[in-house]
């Protein structure tokens, strides 16, 4: 029994030995088990190490030294880390940085075979905010995270509120149906997908976060991971060089000013072209695009004015369907608040206004209703709001925009344009939007 009693210790130390040299870690280290399940976690997610063996009792969680060290070497060499192929202490802190969930290396969910937009014109839509900051400063933000992309390749980003998006944003937590679940606050705070149908561009943020404008303390700069999860949208990978915007750990960049690094502006004109002076011309043939869209129209006079992104398309409705590009339009201006017209608080946005001289009347659309307001009495008729396909059948979606011309009114739905006629109290003609603008 003594000898038995003496063997257990030996017994011990063996056992204890076998896992030790079994595990890629330097002689005078030791891991902690939260250590080593953060580095399998890692190496799992950004690096495609399979998961380990569900047998053998006390090695069940001990892989092969030469698995673990392939994936620890691989990983060390893209973050330009000494490649000892062991967990040291700084290969961990670079595993504890808050990062994109993006692969560091090719996955087939992500980036198969390096995709991108065929088309220049690509829309988004923010599906579902976060109530860490107002509606609108979340929306200023993506436009100047587009901004970025944009200024660098022709591309052009147009935000619809109704309808399919080529992207679509949302704020979400944990599971949220897409395979890759957000693991809580810190580690990854946001995703996305590469170009196509589907989930294909659409971005998703850890809603587990803390998103903010500034730089603070507690919380992430909205613009510097919008910026980066978009350029994954658009197609691009992880970058090695640390100053790169798609480098995958997080780095604070203030949207005043910002400048897109050399290495991503290589890469974007790379999939798209550069952007050039002569921009004006390449761009305005876009207009005759099947999907071609427009964001808001008007009648000034004799003319018919439609504003697309940043620019103003005039029709001279009396002699023919010329247009002219004008980049800036000067007029007076009043800023003032929508609810001064009657609506209630649950509606945050306009997406069209249509005023009709002849009944003096504005019809307001937001969504999948629209508003009717009497100029004479100032105030909203009673009834409202109705459903827009209850009175406008054949408009399937929200309306972007309309006009009143000649007893008809016009509305603007995706890349239909619809045409009402007054006196006969139905829809007489659906043409696509851009057939106004010649195409």
């Amino acid at each position: 029994m003594k000898l038995f009693w003496t063997w257990i210790p030996v017994l011990g130390s063996l056992m204890f030995v076998d896992i030790l040299w079994m595990l890629p870690i330097d002689q005078d280290e030791w891991l902690s088990p939260e250590d080593m399940e953060l580095a399998e976690g890692y190496l799992r997610m950004f690096y495609k190490l399979k998961p380990h063996s569900s047998s053998g009792g006390a090695r069940r969680r001990v892989r092969s030294s030469s698995d673990m060290e392939e994936k620890i070497r691989e990983m060390q060499n893209f973050f330009g880390l000494k490649e000892t192929g062991h967990l040291d202490e700084e290969t961990l802190d670079i595993m504890r940085e808050p990062r994109c969930g993006v692969p560091d290396v090719e996955n087939f969910s992500f980036y198969p075979r390096k995709p991108k937009w065929k088309k220049h014109n690509i829309t988004y839509k923010i599906v579902q905010y976060t109530p860490d900051m107002k509606r609108e400063e979340v929306e200023s933000i993506f436009r100047s995270a587009l901004k970025i992309w944009s200024d660098a390749a022709p591309l052009t980003f147009t935000k619809v509120n109704n309808g399919k998006a080529d992207i679509d944003i949302s704020f979400v937590r944990r599971t949220h149906g897409d395979f890759f679940p957000f693991d809580g606050p810190k580690g990854v705070l946001a995703h996305a997908f590469e170009p196509g149908e589907g989930l294909g561009g659409d971005v998703h943020f850890d809603e587990d976060e803390t998103w903010m404008k500034g730089k603070q303390k507690q919380g992430y700069n909205l613009f510097t991971v919008a910026a980066h999860e978009l350029g994954h949208s658009l197609g691009l990978a992880h970058s090695k060089d640390r100053s790169s915007l798609m480098y995958p750990n997080y780095k604070y960049f203030s949207s005043a000013h910002y400048t897109l690094p050399k290495d991503d502006v290589l890469g974007i004109q790379t999939l798209y072209g550069k952007r050039t002076s002569t921009m004006e011309a390449q761009k305005n043939p876009t207009k005759c695009e099947s999907d071609f869209s427009v964001d808001a129209a008007a009648v000034i006079g004799n003319e018919i004015v439609f504003f697309k992104d940043r620019y103003v398309l005039q029709v001279y409705a009396s002699c023919g369907r010329k247009y002219w590009v004008v980049q800036q339009l000067k007029m007076n201006s009043h800023a003032g608040s929508i609810y001064e017209y009657g609506f209630p608080t649950k509606v945050k946005q306009v997406d069209a206004a249509v005023h009709v001289s002849q009944y003096g009347k504005t019809l307001f659309f937001t969504g999948a209703f629209y508003y009717r307001y009497d100029e004479h009495r100032r105030r909203m008729d009673s009834g409202f709001p109705r459903l827009i396909q209850m009175d406008w059948p054949g408009v399937l979606r929200g309306v972007d925009a309309g006009f009143e011309l000649h007893g008809s009114i016009y509305f603007f739905s995706g890349s239909k344009a619809y045409q009402y006629d007054l006196r006969q109290n139905r829809m007489v003609n659906v043409i696509s939007a851009n057939a106004w603008l010649g195409c």
